[in-house]
């Protein structure tokens, strides 16, 4: 396992991250149901905290009793950093449900604080308490796979006692169970996922239905009309997919073969851009034809207009995980996990899903969303079946190494 690379980051780097920033997912608010994935959005005085300098490691596990700082017992608190938007709220903004029905049943306070916008620039927050080992004042944090899988690999999240995670250990989604940056959940559990999928609109494509990658890049009857995201992982991830290649698992060769094919569709005039979230304005007008695109989007475009169609290819779509995370010298670790177990019971997660619409990483909750919405409990962008759950892919993790040749290559095909 690589262990404690420098986190510094490289100009092709750093140029993805301000493009998520600008068009990409980070550039929409937390209620339009998406987000930065890959190296995530990015404020400037982020670049700034992770660029100037290395970060060192921290002591690994087991070097300090954790228990020793564990304080649950005698303090019936939790404070807990989220992204905006991402927790149930009644309409009037007072009262966030499921919160105060986890402090009735246990008496345990949530301090719950909306001060994640953005990846880079929340780790920039945290990074200098968690690398002199000090407590960041936060118990739970939930942050996207990229950066949980840093923070794990740097000994800054704490493993979790599988004991207080009855719910959580048994509800967890097999398509959720084992990232490569954290096998077998030591150290985190998904709060929702993010699927990256096909959209078209049909009106555009004359009723016709698009549902591949290899249509996008070879029907000439979309030639000049279909447009990629300008987010790597997912435009490479999902034209991997196309070509068999698992995003789990592939080679520099094969990476260097999904540029070559999406190079080709640029030569030929097939694809129109790759973008960001702008594509929505485009996909809704019908300049846009199909896309590659983000499930939340097609959810909010859906509502508007009819002609807006999503289909999941057969080869299968990219996915990634917002992720809690207990930091290293929380004091309430045991307080965290009650609550992290408490949200996998499926009526809790059941309203937390009605309320965010993202996919629910929770097994068994169908019959209770129904309850609340069978439109939702239907949807399988929100609550996926067990066929296309079996369809999803995460994009594995990289190497600062690989992080820089890949970054590379991909601006240089889009042309940032």
């Amino acid at each position: 396992m690589e262990q404690y690379e420098p986190e510094r980051l490289s100009a092709a780097q750093l140029a993805a991250m301000r493009r998520s920033l600008t068009s990409g997912r980070g550039a929409l608010t937390r209620r339009s149901l998406l987000r930065a994935s890959g190296m995530g959005a990015l404020a400037i005085g982020g670049l700034g905290a992770l660029s100037a300098c290395g970060i060192p490691p921290a002591k690994r596990e087991g070097d300090a009793a954790a228990a020793s700082d564990d304080h649950s017992a005698e303090e019936k608190q939790i404070n807990f950093s989220n992204w905006t938007e991402y927790m149930d709220v009644t309409d009037d903004g007072k009262h966030r449900p499921t919160l105060e029905a986890f402090t009735e049943r246990t008496g345990i306070k949530v301090k719950y604080t909306e001060d994640i916008n953005d990846n880079v620039e929340f780790f920039g927050k945290i990074k200098p308490q968690l690398a002199a080992g000090q407590d960041t004042g936060r118990d739970i944090i939930c942050v996207t796979d990229w950066l949980a899988a840093r923070v794990v690999r740097l000994g800054w999240a704490q493993k979790l006692d599988a004991s207080h995670l009855p719910h959580a250990y048994a509800n967890l989604s097999a398509q959720f169970r084992s990232p490569d940056w954290d096998p077998g959940r030591a150290h985190s559990y998904p709060w929702a996922g993010i699927p990256t999928v096909i959209a078209y609109n049909s009106k555009a494509t004359g009723g016709r239905k698009v549902d591949s990658v290899s249509q996008l890049l070879d029907d000439p009857k979309l030639k000049g009309r279909v447009s990629f995201l300008s987010e790597m992982r997912d435009t490479i991830g999902m034209t991997l997919l196309d070509m068999g290649k698992d995003p789990g698992t592939f080679t520099d060769a094969d990476y260097d073969a999904a540029i070559g094919r999406l190079q080709k569709g640029v030569d030929k005039n097939q694809i129109r851009r790759f973008t960001g979230n702008d594509y929505t304005a485009d996909l809704d007008k019908g300049d846009i034809a199909a896309c590659v695109g983000w499930a939340g989007d097609i959810i909010q475009l859906q509502a508007g207009n009819p002609d807006i169609k999503y289909a999941i290819p057969a080869a299968g779509y990219v996915i990634s995980s917002d992720n809690l995370l207990v930091p290293v010298k929380a004091r309430h670790k045991t307080n965290a996990e009650r609550l992290i177990d408490y949200y996998y019971e499926p009526k809790v997660a059941a309203k937390l899903a009605a309320y965010i619409n993202f996919v629910c990483p929770v097994d068994g909750v169908r019959d209770e969303l129904a309850k609340i919405d069978q439109a939702m409990a239907d949807n399988v962008l929100i609550l996926p079946d067990r066929e296309m759950a079996s369809r999803s892919h995460a994009f594995r993790s990289l190497t600062s190494k690989e992080e820089t040749a890949y970054e590379e290559k991909f601006a240089k095909l889009i042309g940032a």
